[in-house]
Formats: structure tokens, sequence, C-alpha cells
């Protein structure tokens, strides 16, 4: 099927491609950004997060000397924040030790921080033309349809075949635009429900739309339902300032701010919770005043709701003992300060009362 998959989905893309600004470019550094703001994101989600963190960081030098903070304030909002974090220290090896050129090899690539085995094809198809293949979530369900695939598409057995059909159906010197039509396909025609199969330029070849098998594939395995945990924080008032924590440089929203807190044990009233965090966090005791709203979000893994409250220090002053450090800082300079969506709304309803807005 090779010559013809590909001789169908390159007519196709050279017609319908979408116009997205990092491929008006062949900028290695321009197109890795896109790659990994990409990855878990969907296109329209991250056209503005590329536009700012270009005008902020237009050159690999320049994310390379950029401090930690900007780099997650600039990617606040965008979520799965360890990607930033690799980036910016991919951008420092690059830096030290490639003289400040993305590397071209994929196996090099694949070394630096944050790049799996997909951006590093990715990247090294696009930007540097190698006969690279790829494999994202767009070309798995594309695959996996026209080959009508019944492994289960994440498991070991189902990745490794998809890779060796990605890479057997990969046109020798049209890898780039090949897996970017892939990757069109999948989200505009071949999409998880309702695929728009009459229009699909390879409809006469999918094994699973001449079966009707087209909304069963691909096969996914069964996942184990997401926790939710009942969160506290508490917002400390001291002379017209408000204490946040920066959280620990690794693990979920690492090296973000917060206000601190902690999870709510079994049997435990949200009270007697937040009290016993603030002690083993900052080494110190509250006055708990007013509630302070309820605040929900869902990541990938964890729902989470939390309950925040205004509070006093009635103890010593607070000392990071879980954060790696704390900070008074007056609401309105909170903006300055990266935090996640939950601590931002927090923050965004304390600057709203104290102007009155």
């Amino acid at each position: 099927m090779t010559n013809e998959l590909a001789a169908k989905l390159l007519e196709w893309y050279a017609r319908h491609a979408r116009s997205l600004p990092w491929r008006s470019s062949r900028d290695p550094y321009a197109i890795w950004v896109s790659e990994i703001m990409l990855q878990q994101t969907r296109v329209e989600t991250v056209l503005p997060y590329y536009e700012r963190w270009m005008q902020r960081f237009p050159n690999l030098q320049a994310l390379a000397l950029a401090a930690e903070q900007d780099v997650l304030h600039c990617w606040e909002g965008l979520g799965y924040y360890s990607r930033a974090r690799n980036l910016h220290r991919a951008a420092q090896i690059v830096v030290q030790d490639h003289q400040g050129q993305v590397p071209s090899d994929r196996k090099l690539l694949e070394k630096l921080p944050g790049i799996g085995r997909y951006t590093a094809g990715a990247v090294a198809s696009i930007a540097f033309g190698l006969n690279e293949a790829a494999l994202d979530g767009n070309i798995r369900r594309v695959l996996s349809r026209v080959f009508n695939m019944d492994l289960p598409a994440r498991s070991l057995e189902g990745e490794k075949r998809l890779w060796a059909l990605a890479i057997q159906e990969l046109p020798e010197g049209k890898a780039g635009d090949h897996n970017q039509a892939l990757m069109d396909l999948g989200s505009s025609i071949c999409t998880p429900k309702k695929p728009t199969c009459l229009v699909c330029p390879l409809v006469d070849l999918c094994q699973a739309a001449k079966t009707g098998r087209q909304e069963e594939l691909p096969v996914l395995e069964s996942r184990a339902p997401v926790p939710h945990i009942t969160v506290t924080a508490a917002v400390i008032h001291r002379d017209g300032l408000v204490l946040i924590a920066r959280r620990p440089p690794h693990g979920l929203l690492g090296g973000m701010w917060e206000f601190p807190g902690g999870t709510q044990q079994t049997d435990e009233s949200l009270q007697t919770c937040l009290k016993r965090e603030i002690i083993e966090e900052l080494g110190t005791q509250i006055e708990i005043s007013d509630a302070f709203g309820v605040y929900e979000h869902a990541y990938t893994h964890l729902k989470v709701t939390l309950h925040a409250f205004t509070c006093v220090l009635i103890g010593q002053d607070p000392r990071p003992l879980e954060a790696s450090e704390l900070c008074w800082v007056d609401p309105v300079e909170l903006a300055n300060f990266p935090m996640g969506k939950i601590d931002r709304q927090i923050s965004r309803r304390l600057l709203k009362k104290q102007t009155g807005g």
C-alpha cells in the first residue's frame, strides 16, 4: 500500500494543509517549540501561547539565558509544566553541548530532556527533511483504522505495530509533509468520533471504513477512574501582603507559586486539615477567618476541589519546610508570579477584592 497511501495523502495535504505559524518557518527551534506545545494539547489552544513564546524567546539562545520563572510565566495556562522546564533545560544543553545548533540526528534529539521518539521524529523530518517517522495520537488513530488494527493502540505490541506501519508507509524525501498530513487528517477528518469518511482521501484504502469499524478503532484499553481529592489553601494576610509559596522544582506544577495548604485526610474537617498543613509546611500556626471560595480543576490523572480560607498568623514567622521559598506579596504584584489555574483564580479574586473591581 505504501506508494498509493503516501501519494493520496500528499496530494490531499497540498490542497488542505492547515496554515500554522510554525509551518512558515524552517527554523528547527521554532518547529521544536511547536511540537513540545502540541503534546497533549489542541492546536487551537496552542496558537496564542506559541505566538507569545516566540516573541518572548525568539531563538534558542534567548530561551537558554532566561530565568526559569520567566519561562514558567510565559507558559502559564498551557498546563503540563514539566514541558516548559524540560524545554528550558534542553535549550541550555544545546547551547552548551551543540554550539547552539539543534541537532538533526533523531537519536541525539532523543537525549534532550522532554523529547521522546515521536517529537524527535517530527523535528527531524519537518525541520531537517530526514526520513523519520512520527507517531502522535492523530497518526495512531489514522493508521489503526486504515490497517484495521485490533491490538490496543497504547499497548507494547500495538505501539510496536504502529511504529512499523508508520515507517513502512514513509515516502522517502517527503517524510515531513507526510507526517504533518497524517496529523492534519486525524485532526480534521479521521476524528475520534464521527469521522467524515466520505471526504477522506484514504477512504478507498481504509480497511476499517470498508467493514464499518471506524468508530470502534483504535482499540483503547480501559482506564482506572480518575481519583478526586479535596484540598485546602490559606490566604494568609499580614500588613496588606499575602503569603505565597514556591513549589519544589519537580513534580506537579513544579516551580510554580501557590497559596500554602494541602490534601484533606479521611475524617478530617477542612479547618483541621488546613491548620495541620500549615504546621507541616510552614512550621507555624494560623487562625482561620472566612471562606474564600471553592475551586475545581481536572488534571489528566487527578480531579481537585480546593477550599480557600483567609487566615492570619498566630505563631512564629513561617519557614519553607516543604516549599523551595516563601514570599510576602502585595496582591497587585501576584500577576508577576507563575501559578497554576486554581491559584491564579484565587489571586485574581484577591486583586478584585482589593481594588473594588
